[in-house]
């Protein structure tokens, strides 16, 4: 399936090389090959892409994902690679470094470097749900598995209680269901996305993501965890 325009660019397989809390995150083995390298695969398998390419300030990094088959045609400046820069700077610096070259893109999908959940299917799937619901921004979500409205939070003296007592006897299924981000990709309108400069925009489409193929990768503790998930989903 391609996408409708000129040209779809997956960009920003952000990668950044000074990642702080597991070291060396974004090139780390995950059940036998740099974590980096599932996002590669599954965009380039997905067949909606023009080009492939990874954001990154690190030789190494762009290493890897060269190996896998993305292009990194040049590193991310010293702006965009600290701790402060957001997922917005590096798009606008990526779309921009484009253009320089001559390149525009009219839809983009900004995925997550330590994402080994995402498939080509879903990422086709979501490029066309953008394309027919006419959305600036595809975002994949998933449930709160708890309702926050039942959340709980300590008082001044320390005890607990309800955050809104109105849901005390509520039964789960009675209430609004809440997502989250699921943190694996976005996928945005070109046009939207530099009038908006936001990457949740008017028109925000949902795709909802079972919890088993979601897993945040903050700490050592959340990478057992998606091994665990890929090792039960048969993956490995």
């Amino acid at each position: 399936m391609q996408t409708a325009g000129k040209a779809v660019a997956i960009i920003g397989i952000t990668a950044r090389g000074g990642s702080k809390r597991i070291p060396h995150k974004n090139i780390k083995e995950f059940c036998g090959k740099p974590i980096l390298a599932y996002s590669i695969e599954a965009a380039l398998a997905s067949g909606v892409f023009d080009r492939v390419m990874v954001s990154t300030d690190d030789e190494e990094i762009a290493e890897v994902a060269r190996k896998y088959g993305a292009e990194v045609p040049f590193l991310r400046s010293e702006k965009t690679a600290n701790d402060y820069a957001t997922t917005k700077d590096v798009l606008e610096e990526v779309l921009a470094e484009y253009e320089k070259r001559g390149e525009h893109f009219d839809t983009l999908c900004c995925i997550y470097p330590t994402a080994p959940f995402i498939t080509p299917d879903r990422l086709s799937e979501a490029m066309r749900l953008l394309e027919e619901k006419k959305g600036d921004t595809l975002l994949p979500v998933v449930r709160f598995s708890f309702p926050p409205q039942r959340c709980v939070v300590q008082d001044a003296e320390g005890y607990l209680k309800f955050k809104w007592p109105e849901y005390r006897n509520s039964r789960s299924q009675d209430l609004e269901p809440y997502y989250h981000d699921a943190g694996q990709f976005y996928c945005l309108r070109v046009s939207s996305f530099l009038a908006q400069q936001n990457l949740i925009m008017e028109k925000t489409v949902p795709m909802e993501l079972p919890e088993t193929e979601v897993q945040d990768i903050d700490n050592e503790e959340d990478w057992k965890l998606a091994e665990m998930k890929y090792h039960m989903l048969g993956k490995a």
